[in-house]
């Protein structure tokens, strides 16, 4: 087996803060199967990578970075609107969604690997069957019924594309 380690760091501007950023960073390590060739090899470098780039851009996308206090102050009850993907506990007031664990993340990516399926269909698997743009969206309950439900929502997507 071979050992492929995948990172992106980005910095950017904390807005209304001047010389100041933040660093953001994300990681993954995935096992590759032996005698593969440099063509194949260089794809999944390739996929490992993008994963892990388009995870860190996604997050930035969607707001999930930490701003200083100072910045922006968040409301104790966030309104419903401000808390994306959230469900409505007995409240009737949202409560946050956990997102998807980088070992969760890494554990579909290996077997979207297994099965073949290039980061592209493995977002595409994830968009058809949790309504998310990406792996990287996914919630860690939906992440776990994804690892857990793999192979019948590979063969439900491959009859459907047929």
């Amino acid at each position: 087996m071979l050992k492929l380690n995948a990172s992106f760091s980005k910095k950017v501007p904390v807005p209304g803060a001047d010389f100041s950023s933040q660093s953001f960073h994300a990681a993954v390590e995935v096992e590759l199967p032996d005698g593969l060739t440099p063509e194949q090899l260089q794809s999944r470098i390739h996929q490992t990578f993008t994963l892990v780039r388009d995870s860190v851009e996604g997050e930035l996308r969607n707001g999930h970075s930490v701003a200083p206090a100072a910045a922006s102050p968040q409301p104790a009850n966030p309104p419903a609107a401000q808390n994306q993907g959230g469900q409505a506990n007995s409240n009737g007031q949202q409560k946050a969604t956990i997102k998807a664990s980088p070992p969760q993340i890494k554990f579909l990516t290996d077997l979207g690997v297994r099965h073949r399926i290039d980061l592209k269909g493995l977002n595409a698997l994830a968009t058809q069957a949790f309504k998310v743009p990406a792996v990287g969206d996914l919630s860690r309950k939906q992440a776990s019924s994804f690892i857990d439900n793999f192979d019948e929502i590979a063969r439900t997507a491959e009859r459907v594309a047929a």
